[in-house]
């Protein structure tokens, strides 16, 4: 799909990632960009310096997406391309010694964002991009969605969801022209990843966040399902399904060596 003259929503789009894939879809030709997040005073100034729009929205909360998704296509016209990319990096432990964590927090917020938001996307676009003949979504996951992430069971586990409802996506609606892509980076110079202890996430080096709009605008133009901007991460999951007993290996040993590198600061 080209994003020329489409109507464009991108959550988490007042800095990182969201906002290098705002700024390339108005640079590329979008005739409406609007930037929700839950920091309303940054995705307004993001949304002021190309044009677009904003609105405040906390994508753990039905309520608010709806409220985006009705205002925009009131003010703007039919969304073409909704982009659910916000994200959290909470949960993060690199010395757990326990897997289930000892408290919901960061399960149930981790739920809310990564898994839910897309879902209520879907739920509420699903209906009217069927009505209009086709849409797309483009979801913001990890490539820790299709591996795993040391150091954090709760941002694993919901990426792998997120993967999961977002393969579902694509495969129930086919057939109504709506089209699905899922955005895995692996690390992402981002205030998020600034945030988490340097982990194997960082092993293949860092890419920015305009590498990864563009990787994310390439796998748009091609219609591709997966969209990976680290491509090693192709390679990591054919080792992991060849033999998820050596693989599984592979990963409790940078888990060792994880706990021992945090045990010695």
């Amino acid at each position: 799909m080209k994003v020329a003259g489409k109507v464009v929503v991108v959550t988490g789009g007042a800095n990182g990632i969201g906002q290098a894939l705002a700024e390339i879809f108005h640079r590329e030709g979008a005739a409406k960009v609007v930037v929700a997040d839950l920091d309303g005073a940054r995705a307004r100034t993001v949304a002021d310096a190309i044009g677009g729009a904003s609105f405040a929205c906390d994508v753990g909360k039905e309520a608010d997406i709806l409220r985006v998704i009705e205002e925009t296509e009131k003010q703007f016209g039919p969304i073409d391309l909704f982009c659910s990319n916000a994200g959290i990096g909470g949960g993060f432990d690199m010395m757990s010694e326990n897997a289930g964590g000892t408290s919901d927090e960061p399960w149930t917020k981790s739920w809310a964002i990564h898994v839910m938001a897309h879902v209520y996307a879907a739920r509420h676009l699903i209906p009217r991009m069927r009505a209009r003949g086709g849409g797309y979504f483009l979801n913001t996951i990890s490539a820790a969605g299709l591996l795993s992430q040391v150091g954090s069971a709760a941002y694993s586990t919901t990426k792998h969801a997120a993967v999961g409802f977002a393969e579902n996506l694509a495969i129930s609606h086919r057939a109504h022209n709506i089209k699905v892509s899922i955005l895995c980076p692996q690390g992402v110079e981002t205030n998020m990843i600034r945030g988490m202890p340097k982990g194997p996430q960082s092993n293949d080096g860092n890419l920015t966040p305009e590498e990864v709009a563009q990787c994310a605008l390439d796998g748009i133009d091609r219609e591709t399902f997966l969209i990976l901007p680290h491509p090693q991460v192709i390679d990591y999951m054919r080792k992991k399904t060849e033999n998820y007993d050596r693989w599984i290996g592979g990963m409790a040993k940078i888990q060792a060596a994880v706990r021992e590198t945090f045990g010695k600061k």
